[in-house]
């Protein structure tokens, strides 16, 4: 699959919303023949380096970004003012970037493989707080700051929903992204959160 990257300072997850405000013109020109929310991009995350790329340089570069990225589709859009783009893009599946180039306008073009999602999986017993503690996170942020109704019950869901809400640092963010176990995903989370004197 070839499809535009979109290296940022974030990690998108599988189900998980991501807001962008998009001025750069690459970009802009890239969202154009997506906003009917069917053809997706990609997301990574950036290693070194910076999210806008001077095109204007005899030879730009792109940041450094990590192998392993969400698909991206657009939800919803809206343009406030002239040049700047909102959306509202939601995660689909995780993907493996091969190879990528950089086309003279700063656009990042990936040749990826999509990876299966995880074995639907029930949230056990032992990660039940987890589960109360993302339900009142969510009760406080509002449900228009998720993709989909709550899946309580589902560990894979649990899991990536607590990684992108909780503060946790970026490479582990990443980290958890690339887990392909809900059940050792969560065991983390726990992990941190009784470090954190949370649990």
């Amino acid at each position: 699959m070839i499809l535009p990257l979109f290296p940022l300072h974030t990690v998108l997850y599988p189900d998980g919303l991501l807001p962008l405000r998009i001025f750069e013109q690459r970009y802009i020109e890239m969202t154009k023949g997506r906003l009917n929310g069917e053809t997706p991009f990609g997301v990574c995350l950036i290693i070194e380096g910076h999210e806008v790329i001077d095109a204007t340089k005899d030879a730009p570069s792109a940041p450094l970004f990590a192998p392993i990225g969400t698909l991206a589709t657009i939800a919803a859009w809206d343009m406030p003012q002239l040049g700047i783009l909102h959306v509202r893009a939601v995660g689909g599946k995780r993907f493996q970037v091969h190879s990528h180039k950089l086309q003279s306008d700063g656009l990042v073009i990936g040749e990826v493989t999509p990876i299966a999602d995880e074995s639907p999986m029930a949230l056990s017993a032992t990660h039940r707080p987890l589960a109360a503690l993302l339900d009142a996170m969510i009760q406080q942020l509002g449900a228009e700051h998720f993709a989909q109704k709550p899946a309580l019950d589902n560990a894979s869901w649990v899991s990536f929903r607590l990684a992108e809400l909780l503060p946790l640092p970026l490479p582990i963010k990443q980290k958890m992204l690339e887990m392909n176990d809900s059940e050792a995903r969560l065991a983390e989370i726990a992990q941190f959160l009784r470090q954190q004197g949370v649990l």
